[in-house]
């Protein structure tokens, strides 16, 4: 399930770029184009930030989760579905770390995308 959800943010992600890619393509007038790669750039820009903001709240879920460990060490009797909580906390801020990722190497290469349609005459 977790390849299908990687594959799936990929797939999702690609096809953006390529309706970017062939839209920018098939305007004729520059004036045109600029402004579609304007609004794209904008539109980037703001899951752009989305991505990084989701970064500090993967941090914050990490220090949780190494406090969450020093005091299961301190505190001897841990419960195993204890255990297994913090385990698939980790494993989902991983994912989610790993999504954000595939996200802004699509992001930075619509930008580039936008930026050399706009450069371009």
């Amino acid at each position: 399930m977790t390849a299908f959800s990687f594959v799936y943010r990929f797939l999702s992600n690609f096809l953006f770029m390529a309706m970017v890619y062939f839209s920018l393509n098939f305007l004729d007038r520059y004036q045109q184009r600029a402004i579609v790669a304007i609004m794209v750039l904008v539109y980037a820009s703001m899951r752009t930030v989305s991505a990084l903001r989701s970064f500090y709240f993967y941090q914050r879920i990490e220090r949780l989760e190494i406090e969450t460990r020093r005091l299961a060490t301190i505190l001897q009797p841990v419960e195993p579905p204890r255990k297994q909580i913090v385990g698939e906390v980790t494993q989902l801020r991983r994912h989610g770390e790993v999504k954000a990722y595939i996200d802004l190497l699509f992001l930075c290469l619509i930008v580039l995308l936008c930026l050399a349609k706009i450069v371009a005459s």
